[in-house]
């Protein structure tokens, strides 16, 4: 091996970059520490291998008199500063990787052509030995015409590092570049890449984007803010309507507490009134759910408080209909009775109220009454290895209790109200033989009966855990 350096040196250092390049290709990405390092060896031997041979890449190429000698000589020394350049770049990309991440990697690729661009000037000063003020004179020439005619293509590359250095934005955050709304994909020399909502790709040029009011959703991080606003009627009380939003919000699990989410009076006309729930979810993906799930919260409450939407003239309600025989209308169980039926029902039906944190229905307990709620917000809570969690909150028009009068059973869940709660009692002496007599609404309620024992079991229940497979395959994976 030492006869072979030392006899064909010239070879020897072309053996060295043409092992550089196959190395470099063989040692997959998660070793890049050791493609680095293998880089840095290679660099040096093909370094000393130049130097000794009398070959310095700051002097011209000897043997002048041997033409195939002294072009080989030359090629080795300009190839000296192109395997400096690029070794100098990877190691700037390696230190620059570890601060900043893949943002900085339009900074990385700028430094690496400014080197390559030093390492060609530098090969034809001292290796061609060529006039170097006059090749940078044409070269800014030329740079001039291109420059000018790729305007917005460089404008597009100097806005992509300005906003790299600046980062209002990364990838996989969730931003609006000029009401675009999606998540950044990609950040190249030209454009933003962002996925909407709608699953499309959004291509933004960073020209634009430099200039453009540009909103991150993803700062600070797992918060995300989600908000609706409501018209009402002007004749309401705004203190009750914001009493009935909170309990709405209060409804919404899904909203995180930390920032606390509020109720604001947006303006006031003669016809309507403007309200705005605001709040923060722990997930974009969840802001859809929410504003849904506002809405039909927002506008259950709001009817439990007698409270009109969309309407600039106050409605006159109906004075011989009770606020229980209201109830039974809006309820998807009892609407379903006769006129008379109903009428029944409402003077069989005694109002019962609880303050926030008592509980309404304990867990196991059998109930002998059907509660449906008039107003409030209420808990639902469950116990998985012994330790109890919400599962879900109730609002205005759901019934509670119902496993007591159809099967004398209870259910594993507890209910407590979370705010003040008014809830009408019908007692199951009463609603047994109803519920007898109208089969669709005693089948009506075994269906919710039904859909929330299996939800608590399937909330309860604890996940399998996967059994690793055993044999001499798994053997001899686990000793790839």
């Amino acid at each position: 091996m030492l006869s072979l350096l030392t006899d064909h040196p010239l070879l020897a250092a072309l053996a060295l970059i043409l092992i550089d390049l196959g190395l470099w290709r063989l040692i997959s990405t998660n070793g890049s520490n050791w493609k680095l390092v293998v880089r840095l060896v290679i660099f040096a031997l093909f370094s000393v291998l130049l130097f000794n041979e009398g070959l310095n890449p700051l002097e011209p190429a000897p043997w002048a008199d041997n033409v195939p000698l002294h072009l080989a000589a030359t090629g080795l020394q300009i190839g000296w500063w192109l395997f400096g350049a690029r070794t100098l770049t990877v190691l700037i990309g390696a230190v620059m990787m570890q601060r900043v991440g893949h943002t900085g990697r339009l900074l990385q690729d700028l430094l690496g052509a400014v080197i390559f661009l030093i390492a060609i000037i530098a090969a034809m000063a001292y290796v061609l030995d060529l006039p170097v003020k006059g090749v940078l004179a044409t070269s800014g020439a030329v740079a001039i015409i291109v420059g000018l005619a790729l305007q917005s293509t460089l404008s597009d590359v100097f806005s992509g590092i300005v906003l790299n250095t600046t980062k209002p934005y990364q990838i996989d955050d969730w931003i609006s570049i000029d009401g675009t709304e999606g998540r950044v994909t990609d950040i190249d020399w030209r454009a933003t890449r962002m996925q909407t909502a709608q699953g499309s790709l959004a291509v933004i040029p960073n020209s634009l984007a430099a200039k453009a009011k540009i909103i991150n959703f993803s700062r600070p991080s797992d918060m995300f803010g989600v908000s609706i606003c409501l018209q009402l009627s002007p004749h309401a009380r705004p203190n009750t309507v914001v009493e009935a939003l909170e309990r709405a919000m209060q409804g919404c699990r899904l909203l995180l507490d930390h920032p606390a989410p509020n109720v604001a009076l947006k303006s006031s006309s003669s016809a309507g009134v403007e309200y705005e729930i605001s709040g923060f979810v722990a997930s974009m993906d969840q802001k859809r759910t929410v504003r849904n799930l506002l809405f039909d919260l927002a506008y259950r409450h709001l009817q439990a408080s007698g409270i009109n939407l969309l309407s600039s003239v106050e409605p006159n309600p109906p004075s011989n209909v009770s606020r229980p025989r209201a109830l039974l209308e809006s309820s998807a169980i009892f609407s379903t009775l006769r006129q008379e039926e109903k009428e029944t029902f409402s003077q069989n039906m005694t109002l019962q109220t609880f303050r926030a944190g008592e509980t309404i229905l304990a867990a196991g307990e059998v109930s002998d009454h059907l509660f449906i709620i008039e107003s409030g917000v209420i808990s639902v809570t469950l116990m998985r290895h012994g330790a109890p969690f919400e599962s879900g909150r109730m609002g205005p028009g759901e019934v509670i209790g119902e496993a007591g009068i159809l099967s004398d059973t209870s259910v594993p869940a507890a209910f407590t109200a979370k705010t003040f709660c008014a809830l009408y009692r019908i007692e199951k002496a009463y609603l047994k033989p109803c519920l007898d007599a109208r089969h669709d609404i005693n089948d009506a309620m075994k269906a919710l009966l039904d859909f929330r024992l299996h939800k608590a079991r399937t909330l309860t229940q604890d996940e399998p855990v996967a059994v690793q497979k055993k044999g001499f395959l798994q053997w001899l994976r686990n000793r790839a």
